[in-house]
């Protein structure tokens, strides 16, 4: 468990029309930070069921290690339908395992051996799930890399929780969507979207601030800069997953000591490639990796 790199929250099934895939934001982005030879970790819960069984050996098979807890709720889905650009729209079960993840004495022993943690807004749409990630966040190393993908969906956010969150974290990845939302939560409609970026950065005294924009590319900010890449234009099966490979990408080279743009650059090409593959867990091509090992 030493220098473990967690993705905190929900797994489950993406049930598309004709096929199911695994999915949850922060075991999307364990399973691609493990790619680049970190030690990831899904920390979650599922259901006593069929769905639940068939997570555990999709993760065996993705050689990604987890802590996950078996609950008596239903194993999580995610019905997922593409719209014309192939980007997903979701209708999200509530009253599932991953609502009711349990704060073990496993889990604390992993967050106190935990280098860096993803967690979002979804999987803290209830009290028990919540208390859980707060008490793992508590618990971790005060020099630990702590990263609020907001992933905001549906109606499963509030003012409050966005803000304890922030409070939480030294990291933010948020996206052109959430942005205009965050914006009018906090009474910033008047803002720009990066003078809101800079806002956040400021006021939560944040290390880094990630902004994707689709196909408008993104933006990296810190206290000291701000590094923007383009989008490549590449042929989209579908993006689901792609933010988090992004998040893996940029999170796994950051750790190593690269550059802000350096790190940026590889999160960009990383989940350009992802958009081209069907699912949120796609095996990358060797040359990404061999290229990160030989930095």
């Amino acid at each position: 468990m030493n220098n473990a790199v967690v993705g905190l929250g929900e797994i489950l099934w993406d049930v598309f029309p004709d096929r199911k895939v695994l999915g949850g934001a922060p075991a999307n982005f364990a399973y691609h930070v493990s790619q680049f030879g970190y030690n990831g970790y899904a920390v979650s819960a599922v259901g006593d069921d069929l769905l639940g069984k068939e997570i555990m050996s999709a993760l065996v098979e993705k050689n990604l290690n987890y802590s996950i807890e078996t609950t008596a709720y239903p194993t999580g889905t995610v019905n997922v339908k593409l719209n014309q650009r192939g980007v997903p729209e979701y209708e999200i079960c509530e009253g599932v395992a991953w609502d009711n993840i349990p704060f073990t004495s496993k889990m604390e022993i992993l967050a106190k051996n935990t280098k860096v943690v993803s967690f979002g807004s979804l999987a803290q749409r209830s009290d028990v799930s919540r208390q859980s990630i707060r008490s793992f966040l508590l618990a971790m190393p005060d020099d630990s890399l702590k990263i609020f993908d907001i992933n905001l969906r549906q109606h499963f956010y509030s003012k409050d929780l966005i803000h304890e969150s922030l409070e939480l974290c030294n990291m933010l990845k948020i996206n052109d969507e959430e942005v205009v939302i965050v914006s009018n939560l906090f009474n910033l409609e008047k803002e720009t979207e990066q003078e809101v970026c800079l806002w956040l950065l400021e006021t939560y005294q944040l290390d880094i601030l990630i902004l994707t924009k689709g196909t408008e590319g993104s933006y990296v900010f810190t206290p000291k800069e701000t590094s923007f890449q383009p989008t490549p234009k590449v042929h989209v099966a579908d993006t689901v997953g792609a933010g988090d490979s992004f998040t893996g990408a940029f999170v796994a080279s950051y750790i190593q000591g690269e550059r802000i743009s350096d790190a940026h650059q590889l999160a960009v090409e990383v989940s350009a490639y992802v958009c081209t593959q069907h699912g949120a867990m796609p095996k990358l091509p060797d040359a990404y990796l061999e290229l990160f090992k030989n930095k």
